[in-house]
């Protein structure tokens, strides 16, 4: 899988650069990710929050949690405890100030930490979520091995990423609105290039569908699955430990 990185012009590791980004961008990062998707991100999310229900979690690991939006609307499955990892601390800090004007203080708790080394011990969660944080590990396979990891046997791994959709004339439509629209417009609101060009660019450096599900397989899951979201535009990945 090709190594995409945020900002080409450095020689800093793909991590590095991934908190870099989000730190600039964290101010203005929900209202883009809402503007640019049409609210549909949303709709994904909630259908996460479906599956996750489905498991009765006690303790819940949002990985790569951003401002916190996976991590807030897991509260709806009735967990004890919600505790939400990410490397950026300008995203936490918008996600904290949220956690707390919804009154979730102590049960929703956003950490600074590392995906692909998690400080916790093995068989930690119930369920372990990820919502469009996967694409952005330097090594693939060891942040779902992390994953894995903390998830007690008999729990659940569940990732929302972004996918390539197969069917004209969407695929077309989608091609053109990631490659010159998304972009534009990322720049203008979020006056950061390379945020919303390294967007299109990762999604298509990453493995989608079977693809995907083989490295949660090496990563020690199974019972996959894989549901397609929006023409594909988006999936859901469910495995079991």
């Amino acid at each position: 899988m090709a190594q995409v990185k945020p900002y080409k012009e450095t020689d800093s590791s793909k991590k590095e650069q991934v908190a870099q980004m989000f730190d600039q961008i964290s101010g203005r990062y929900d209202f883009l990710n809402h503007f640019l998707s049409f609210g549909i991100d949303k709709g994904w999310r909630r259908k996460l929050v479906r599956e996750a229900n489905k498991t009765a979690p006690e303790r819940i690991l949002d990985i790569a949690t951003g401002t916190g939006d996976v991590a807030i609307a897991l509260e709806k499955t009735g967990a004890r405890e919600i505790i939400g990892l990410d490397i950026s601390n300008g995203m936490l800090e918008v996600g904290r100030q949220k956690v707390t004007k919804r009154g979730m203080d102590p049960k929703v708790r956003l950490e600074f930490g590392d995906s692909e080394s998690i400080g916790y011990s093995n068989d930690s969660f119930d369920l372990v979520t990820a919502a469009f944080g996967v694409r952005n590990f330097e090594h693939l396979d060891q942040g779902l091995s992390e994953m894995a990891r903390v998830t007690r046997k008999g729990g659940t791994v569940i990732v929302l990423e972004f996918s390539q959709p197969t069917s004209s004339p969407f695929r077309q439509l989608y091609t053109f609105y990631s490659n010159f629209i998304l972009p534009a417009f990322g720049k203008l609101l979020s006056k950061d290039e390379s945020a919303y060009s390294y967007l299109p660019e990762s999604v298509k450096a990453f493995p989608y569908g079977s693809a995907f599900l083989e490295h949660m397989k090496a990563a020690g899951l199974s019972e996959l699955r894989c549901v397609p979201l929006t023409f594909g535009v988006a999936s859901l990945y469910i495995g079991k430990k």
